[in-house]
């Protein structure tokens, strides 16, 4: 049973409900990846990866939800930025690689 970070009254229980929402968060991130996948596999060339105005798009978007959230939204922006720049380089090796066969 999870608790609310009020309830918790030692850094066990802190660690306990961090270590099951980076769970979730695997998860979700697992579920993510499945579509960046999908997504290589859609695309015919490399320069497609990276679409500068779909990835301003989305960190407006996580910027505006963030402070929404409560969170500090540089700092969610830094997280979507690795993230992205790692989803660009990894299609751009699966469609490189596609081609060259």
């Amino acid at each position: 049973m999870s608790k609310l970070p009020a309830e918790c009254i030692s850094k066990d229980d802190v660690r306990v409900e961090i270590d099951r929402v980076d769970q979730a968060l695997l998860a979700l991130f697992a579920e993510r990846h499945r579509y960046v996948t999908r997504m290589a596999e859609i695309k015919t060339d490399p320069h497609e990866a990276r679409d500068v105005a779909r990835i301003e798009a989305v960190i407006s978007r996580v910027r505006e939800r963030s402070l929404a959230l409560d969170l500090d939204e540089d700092q969610a922006e830094l997280v979507w930025r690795t993230l992205i720049d790692w989803n660009v380089n990894y299609e751009k090796g699966i469609i490189a690689a596609r081609r060259a066969k």
